[in-house]
């Protein structure tokens, strides 16, 4: 979430409701300006202004979870009405996962963020609420920590290119790599296709908690290409995926010795337009040690991941973003 320390009056002539898929280009907009507020001063690069990727991942949230995508908006007389700030949460299974929190730098430390909040927090008790948020941003950090989100582990960014890719190490005798193309032979209505998709989904309830086939569609509309790595048994082990843009990731193995050889995989079986980028969460030291022996570099501030009750063995997963994990 944005930067709140600022001091304003009241904010009662926001409506708050739901966002309009039209909207969610103004909604990438105010995360651009809201980050690069508080990145500038500490001197990082700012966010450039193309939003194209963000904004296609908020169509995906606002399309998954329409009622929990909720947008603050103030009228004028003359530029009529304006979204002002935005918030976006997904459910997936037993997990309420808040993406997104942003408010234009102007209204911040008015209450907007947190009456965004309370409206898109879960009434159910028994699901598992998490998050991520920015390492340097503690009014947030401290927020999310009162509704139980505290922060657990960090999420570090990494980018590169493998300048020694023998750090990865090679995947096991016996262990094969096959293309979720070629497993699913063309056809997204055949038993090939749904027996990939119930590997998927065995191994995301096995290692993260919850399956969430709706966001690996978003992912192949992505043009990430997708591995699952069988046993000498044809037993699913693992999945990983990577893309021409760069994109690494997710990543979820059934054993942590798995990371740095299916990583080694990945990033031999595509080349990207530029360099990789990925997420890894302080727990899987088994890929973050072999990605910096191998040449990568941590990037920016470190995200931290916040929840109230565990949900994930993030030893042996590699999330999507920090927006949706």
């Amino acid at each position: 979430m944005s930067r709140a320390a600022r001091q304003g009056g009241p904010t009662s002539q926001l409506a708050y409701r739901p966002a309009r898929s039209d909207e969610v280009e103004a909604c990438a907009g105010i995360w651009r300006t809201s980050i690069n507020d508080y990145i500038v001063p500490l001197g990082q690069h700012e966010i450039p202004a193309d939003t194209n990727q963000v904004g296609r991942l908020f169509s995906h949230l606002q399309a998954t979870d329409p009622d929990r995508f909720v947008v603050a908006t103030e009228r004028s007389k003359d530029a009529g009405e304006r979204v002002v700030a935005f918030g976006s949460a997904v459910v997936r299974e037993r997990l309420w996962y808040l993406s997104m929190l942003f408010v234009l730098p102007e209204l911040q430390g008015r209450g907007v963020g947190r009456e965004l909040l309370g409206r898109i927090l879960p009434g159910d008790s028994e699901l598992t609420r998490s998050t991520a948020t920015d390492s340097a941003q503690p009014i947030s950090n401290a927020l999310y920590s009162s509704y139980g989100m505290a922060p657990r582990v960090p999420l570090l960014n990494l980018v590169g290119l493998p300048e020694r890719p023998e750090a990865f190490g090679v995947l096991p005798s016996g262990i094969a790599a096959v293309s979720f193309e070629s497993v699913a032979g063309g056809s997204v209505d055949g038993p090939a296709y749904r027996g990939l998709t119930n590997a998927i989904d065995q191994l995301d309830r096995a290692i993260v908690g919850f399956a969430h086939p709706q966001d690996h569609g978003y992912l192949r509309t992505e043009g990430r290409r997708g591995w699952l790595y069988r046993g000498p048994d044809g037993s699913p082990l693992g999945y990983g995926y990577a893309g021409d843009s760069g994109r690494l990731g997710p990543v979820a193995v059934m054993d942590p010795d798995l990371l740095a050889p299916v990583l080694g995989h990945l990033t031999s079986a595509v080349s990207p337009r530029g360099a990789f980028a990925t997420w890894i969460a302080g727990a899987a030291d088994r890929a973050l040690v072999p990605m910096l022996q191998a040449g990568f570099r941590l990037e920016s501030f470190p995200v931290l991941l916040c929840w109230d009750q565990p949900f994930a063995d993030f030893s042996r997963y590699l999330p999507i973003s920090p927006g949706l994990l």
